[in-house]
Formats: structure tokens, sequence, C-alpha cells
């Protein structure tokens, strides 16, 4: 926050709640999945989401919303599975381009782009089709669909140079502020998942 990095991120929902109120004047952002049984709380928590992952998923998002909401409208990201990649969630390239209108219908949300997760690869240059396809894809549904917004949420630390020349407006690079993230279950096990 002292160097001016006021937008913060976190990947579960518990651990935002807990850290926001340690961190005044922070934005926090959802970066992780979003269960349907903690929507209430990730919109009383983030200030956006940036994986909403299905058009019934933005529904019952825009109906809490509109609920709770502290803003107009909620902003959100739309998250893409560019790749088709089996172990990414997101929607799918043709699933957005059917749904994106009925999304960008939800009164209570505000759409302001897109996001993906980059390809795990050795060599970030690798990562570049992901980008460049997200970026293809949101200039193309714009073109049709004007309430979609600009941002384009992609680029993790092993690849946000990448990313940001492909357009990325907003990149995610926890690991390289803040290090590996601790995988021990309270058991003291780990629980093996990447961050």
């Amino acid at each position: 926050m002292a160097a001016g990095l006021t937008t913060l991120a976190e990947n579960r929902v518990q651990e935002a709640a807990a850290k926001a109120r340690l961190v005044e004047g922070a934005a926090w952002h959802l970066v992780g999945p979003l269960q349907s049984n903690k929507i209430r709380r990730a919109v009383a928590t983030f200030s956006m989401i940036e994986t909403v992952e299905s058009a019934s998923q933005a529904e019952r998002l825009d109906r809490i919303a509109g609920e709770l909401s502290r803003f107009d409208r909620y902003p959100v990201l739309l998250q893409v599975n560019v790749d088709r990649d089996p172990v990414k969630a997101g929607f799918s390239t043709d699933e957005l381009e059917r749904s994106v209108d009925a999304v960008l219908a939800c009164r209570h949300l505000d759409v302001r782009g897109l996001m993906t997760v980059g390809r795990l690869v050795p060599d970030p240059a690798e990562a570049r089709p992901t980008f460049v396809a997200l970026r293809v894809l949101s200039e193309r549904l714009r073109s049709t669909a004007p309430g979609l917004g600009p941002e384009l949420s992609m680029g993790m630390t092993d690849d946000f140079q990448v990313a940001i020349e492909e357009g990325a407006t907003i990149v995610r690079i926890g690991r390289a502020l803040f290090g590996e993230r601790d995988h021990r279950h309270s058991d003291g096990q780990s629980n093996g998942h990447p961050h």
C-alpha cells in the first residue's frame, strides 16, 4: 500500500474477508473460483470479482449484488477458458459468444472486461497465444456488444510481461510480491494445489 499498490487480490473469499479488515484503503479483487454458497460474502468483501465463469453464475451474482451492493452496478470480469483446457474454469469462447448479451443484460453488474489464466509452460512466450486469443475475442465481442468493458486481466508472475505486450490491463503478480503460498492444511499436510 505504501508503494502505491492499492488493488490487492485473493483466491479465497474467507482469507480476503480476514485480510481486508487489516489493510485499510485497499480495493480487493477475487481472482479465485467463486462458489455459489459464497457469492453473498464475496460481494460484501470484494470491490470486483474477476472470475465470473457462466451465465447462470452471473445471474445469481446479479440478484445478490442488487440486494447488497454498495455500487450502482457491481464490477465483474468474465473468465474465459480460451485454451479449452479441461482443468481450467471459465466460459468457452463459443459459450461466451452465445451468452454475452444475457450477461450484459444483468442490471446490477458492470461487466468491465475479460479474464483468463495463461498456459502453465516453462517459457513465458509460449503463453502468448492464450493472451492474443483473449484480446482478439474482446475486440470482436465489443464490436457487437458495446456494454462489454475493455479490461483484460491476464498474466501472472511468470508471464505478465508477455501478457502486457498483448494488451493486459490487469496482471496478477502475487507470487512475485509475496512469495509462494503456503499450501498446508491446519494439520500441517500439503494440499498440493498450485497458487
